[in-house]
């Protein structure tokens, strides 16, 4: 199939409410793993409740109003191509039950006796025909977004401000791994109603330049990490977290824990798609996927925010490769 890339920022009119047709889902494979579970949008809708403000009992944007409206602006700027359903995974279970079961034991409640939410949600629609092959791998184009009630002040009434973050990028379809960049995501989206919301989402994708984000992950291809700079470069990303305050302001962060870069240095020689080749060295393009690999392993809230730190962070590896800056986990 040809490849179909289309210019964002060259957006047809705008509807409200557009006819929306979703086809099928895109992979059965989770884009975020973690302790994490995969529901329907049909499940939110009806199975799952929607949290209040404690002070007047209103209710907060309900997860799957946030997710029908990130699909209406979708089909809405990409008129004519085919979206496929959301791909859903929640976390954090708030768990309840009606009055009149107040006093059963939990092992004898009916379905009908139990009431569920849960407290993170992160979602993805693909446009499948928007795409682009970087060494050998498929990326698609995605729209995506994370309500997650923790960061909400429920103890408030109607009118707070609630929380929202807002994301387009790229997924890469042979492994599922999200390629997000600062253009693509809106951190933090402060909004207290649903039209702001819509503002918001549809602010997220006039500032999203494709082309140079596709651009940019090419060039990872051109440029590779020997065995001995991949070490060195792994061993002072576990020396990060542990350097003097002063020390770490001038070195650009770097939010991988341990745990997380032991699986970088494990998949470096093991990963099926993305190991070192047979000298040792590796491209920055299978180096950047080491990174978003074991991003899965990450909690929804902090899911984007370690996916652009992986790009920010492998592009300063390759500008110090390059000769255009230098970089203390790779030169000292």
């Amino acid at each position: 199939m040809e490849n179909s890339i289309i210019p964002i920022n060259s957006y047809p009119s705008r509807r409200m409410n557009p006819t929306v047709v979703l086809e099928q889902s895109s992979s059965s494979r989770a884009f975020i793993e973690a302790n994490t579970l995969a529901v329907s949008l049909a499940e939110i809708q009806h199975n799952h409740l929607i949290p209040v403000f404690v002070k007047d009992n209103e209710p907060l944007i309900s997860q799957s109003d946030f997710i029908q409206t990130i699909v209406e602006a979708v089909s809405d700027t990409f008129q004519g191509e085919p979206i496929l359903e959301p791909q859903i995974r929640v976390s954090h279970p708030i768990k309840g039950r009606i009055p009149e079961a107040k006093d059963k034991p939990a092992s004898q409640l009916q379905d009908w006796e139990r009431t569920l939410y849960y407290e993170r949600m992160m979602f993805c629609v693909e446009i499948p025909t928007i795409l682009d092959v970087i060494d050998g791998n498929t990326l698609t184009l995605l729209v995506g977004g994370v309500k997650a009630y923790n960061l909400d002040n429920l103890y408030n009434k109607k009118g707070a401000m609630e929380h929202f973050k807002i994301f387009i990028g790229f997924q890469n379809t042979v492994c599922t791994n999200l390629c997000v960049r600062t253009d693509g995501y809106f951190s933090n989206l402060k909004v207290t109603s649903l039209e702001q919301l819509r503002t918001g989402i549809y602010r997220v994708l006039d500032s999203y330049d494709q082309h140079q984000h596709l651009k940019q992950l090419q060039t990872l291809t051109d440029y590779s990490l020997t065995e001995q700079q991949f070490a060195q470069l792994l061993g002072r990303c576990r020396m990060y977290p542990y350097l003097p305050a002063e020390e770490k302001k001038q070195i650009p962060a770097l939010s991988y824990g341990d745990t997380q870069l032991g699986a970088v240095c494990k998949d470096y020689y093991k990963d099926a798609s993305f190991c070192r080749q047979e000298d040792g060295n590796i491209n920055l393009w299978r180096f950047y996927n080491l990174f978003t690999g074991v991003n899965k392993s990450t909690y929804i809230d902090q899911f984007l925010d370690r996916s652009v730190n992986a790009f920010d962070f492998t592009n300063k590896v390759q500008q110090a490769l390059s000769g255009g800056s230098t970089s203390w986990f790779l030169n000292g």
